[in-house]
């Protein structure tokens, strides 16, 4: 009885000994993580410091070591499809590219010298850009693209090995894959190739100077090279055509000799072409007429009265006089044959700048003359708005660059053709092609049905497509000014609704028309006859388009070969592996495209098709491809579109006049847009699962036809 209360004293008393040291330890531990300054990253590990561009001088040194490895050589061959990961991007559902940024180090090598110099105005602006975007992420492990702090901006100031170790040593490197790096003073001749000598494994480049043998399509990312000069010359009330002085004014100081001989032919020609060189002072805000320094002008205020501005290959492809020109309202004229012209992906420059090859220079007056004063306006007009929506400043240039890759990634929330290369019309917003352009977003595609009076088909293939889960409606375009369409009690009874469209001519074209029934982005163009296809495979294919929603998603496909015996080009319909065409009588494409065919195709493209009854489908490749620079893709295995009312005997003597017709046709349009914007591919989408071994209640498309 008298023991008790002393071992519950016992026990109060180590109770209050124990919570003692616990409380006192994690005081320490609290006051050894608020007082103790943390490093920016343990290697190996994942951080979500926010990067601060504060303190520069501040910023903890990394020591390389001389035998420290190095990346895998860049990878020429890299595309988006094998050497960028997309699985990385769109986590926790935020439907854009996140980037981040490496926080700030210095890299040293063993002897304490510096890789590289300090950090250039330029590449501070990317990174603060960057950080300040709606695209910046502070943790790593959320980030669709990774961005190096180091600044490789312009080779000439780094030493190439030891930044390639830097670069290697990032902790979450893994051999380049997802990363950005940034370089706009690439390497020095005869290469002239941006970063070629870093060993970057698959990182992908953002460059000045990228040639089309270095330019990695779709990938890589072309750079101009920013000037500071051209902000002199952003003036907001424009500078008139016709009060310009000079018709060409060349301002180059480092022209390649070879081509000095013809531009010095090109000013004694005409007196209103200017030719610049540096002054003998050495003055860079003068410069001075060719042959001395008896005429002096103030650059850059010299553009800003000539008409068009040369732009020709000097010791390095890119020339910053590019921006300069722009801002000047000068017409950049670009001679430099292999050159990838900055943001080419998304920027139409035929818009605003004139190409012409090397061989041409010595006829270049000629050319200049024949172009109209209404052309050159619009020229113009492009150029500056180019220059100061893309290119005023390094803000912009890395705001382009991150849109540009967020479009790659999530196409489906991406700009139009139009909204890049346009300036905006305030009155666009009250015309109907506006509000048929912009109307809400709906899930789900619109069938265009083309009929003619293939009632029977017709009928079979509306009550097939309602079976279908994602559309939205159905639009038959009756084509037929003979002959009214059925009666409203004879068209079958659906649960989708279902419109018809009778139209005044009977044109191939009015499948494409931008009609504003058309409520959703997905179309689906079929035709009247087209009844083999089942539900799960117009399903899929829609599925397949939105993965791609820039593209021409279909069924039956064609390609295109060159013809070395006529020396033409030649239509193809046989069962290969290559396709370039996918025929719209059964495809998904955009509406956008819709709009384009009708209102922005190029040449007669569209009359001939409409009088001659052919071809609409190939133009309308033609056109995509031309624009994206991208194949077409086929869904499901290849079937037999069989026009089913048709003999055996009729189809003998028909398809050969038509293979013949169809040949002539792409002649004719590749001759119309200059080039062959068709692009040839090996590719064919189809359901996972599809031809495996597999229980079909577990595969999601069971009805798709066989090979």
């Amino acid at each position: 009885m008298v023991v008790r209360p002393r071992i519950v004293h016992n026990l109060y008393r180590n109770f209050f000994v124990v919570f003692s040291l616990v409380l006192f330890l994690l005081l320490v531990c609290f006051l050894l993580s608020h007082l103790i300054p943390s490093s920016f990253y343990d290697r190996g590990t994942v951080t979500h410091h926010p990067i601060s561009l504060q303190n520069l001088d501040q910023a903890p040194e990394f020591v390389v070591a001389n035998d420290a490895t190095v990346s895998a050589s860049r990878n020429p061959r890299c595309s988006y499809w094998d050497c960028f990961n997309v699985y990385r991007c769109g986590n926790k559902g935020t439907n854009k590219i996140l980037v981040y940024i490496y926080p700030i180090q210095k890299f040293i090598d063993v002897q304490g010298i510096p890789i590289g110099g300090m950090m250039s105005q330029e590449m501070y602006s990317i990174l603060e850009t960057i950080l300040e975007s709606r695209y910046y992420t502070p943790d790593p492990s959320q980030a669709c693209i990774l961005v190096p702090s180091i600044d490789t901006l312009n080779q000439n100031r780094f030493r190439p090995k030891q930044t390639s170790q830097a670069l290697k040593s990032l902790p979450f490197w893994n051999n380049g894959e997802n990363h950005l790096v940034w370089n706009m003073v690439p390497g020095a001749p005869p290469d002239y190739s941006s970063v070629v000598e870093l060993e970057l494994g698959k990182a992908m480049v953002a460059g000045a100077g990228l040639s089309s043998w270095t330019y990695r399509q779709s990938f890589d990312l072309s750079l101009p090279i920013f000037s500071p000069l051209a902000s002199i010359l952003d003036d907001s009330h424009g500078h008139s055509t016709y009060s310009r002085s000079w018709l060409l004014v060349s301002a180059q100081t480092n022209i390649h000799g070879e081509y000095l001989t013809e531009l010095q032919a090109l000013a004694r020609e005409s007196s209103q072409t200017l030719l610049l060189e540096q002054c003998p002072q050495g003055n860079y805000s003068v410069r001075c007429s060719s042959g001395g320094a008896r005429n002096m002008f103030l650059y850059p205020q010299i553009l800003q009265a000539a008409m068009f501005c040369l732009v020709i290959r000097g010791a390095r492809l890119a020339q910053p006089i590019l921006l300069e020109s722009m801002a000047a309202g000068c017409i950049p004229v670009v001679v430099a044959d292999s050159l990838v012209m900055p943001f080419q992906e998304v920027l139409d420059w035929k818009r605003a700048a004139l190409f012409i090859t090397e061989e041409e220079l010595s006829g270049l007056l000629d050319t200049l003359h024949t172009i109209s004063d209404e052309r050159v306006i619009e020229m113009q007009k492009n150029g500056m708005y180019f220059y100061r929506n893309y290119f005023s400043s390094m803000k912009q240039i890395t705001n382009t660059a991150l849109d540009i890759l967020n479009q790659r990634v999530f196409p489906q929330n991406s700009k139009s053709y139009e909204e890049w290369n346009v300036p905006p019309n305030p009155l666009a917003a009250h015309s109907p092609l506006f509000l048929q352009l912009t109307a809400p977003r709906w899930q789900g595609f619109t069938a265009v049905v083309l009929t003619y009076d293939r009632v029977e088909s017709l009928f079979t293939l509306i009550k097939q497509l309602a079976k279908v889960p994602s559309l939205s409606k159905i639009l038959v375009v009756w084509n037929n000014q003979r002959k009214s369409p059925p009666h409203a009690t004879m068209w079958p009874k659906v649960n989708k609704p279902l419109k018809v469209i009778q139209t005044k001519a009977n044109k191939l074209s009015n499948r494409f028309y931008p009609y504003p029934e058309i409520e959703t982005e997905a179309i689906l163009t079929i035709d009247d006859d087209i009844v083999m296809l089942t539900s799960d495979e117009l399903e899929f294919g829609y599925e397949v388009w939105r993965e791609f929603p820039d593209r021409i998603v279909g069924f039956p496909s064609r390609t295109h070969k060159w013809d070395n015996s006529t020396g033409s080009w030649k239509y193809e319909s046989e069962w290969t592996n290559n396709i370039s065409m996918v025929l719209t009588g059964a495809a998904f494409h955009h509406k956008y495209w819709s709009y384009m065919y009708t209102t922005a195709m190029p040449g007669d493209i569209k009359d001939w098709v409409d009088s001659h009854m052919n071809c609409e489908d190939i133009a309308m490749n033609f056109l995509v491809a031309n624009i994206t620079n991208k194949a077409p893709i086929k869904v499901t295995p290849r079937k037999k579109f069989k026009c089913p009312e048709c003999t055996n005997n009729e189809m003998l003597s028909a398809d050969l006049n038509h293979m013949v017709e169809r040949s002539h046709c792409i002649n004719r349009f590749a001759s119309i847009y200059g080039s062959m914007p068709l692009k040839t591919v090996e590719f064919r989408a189809d359901p996972v699962l599809f031809k495996d071994n597999f229980p079909e209640k577990l595969k999601r498309f069971n009805d798709i036809g066989s090979l």
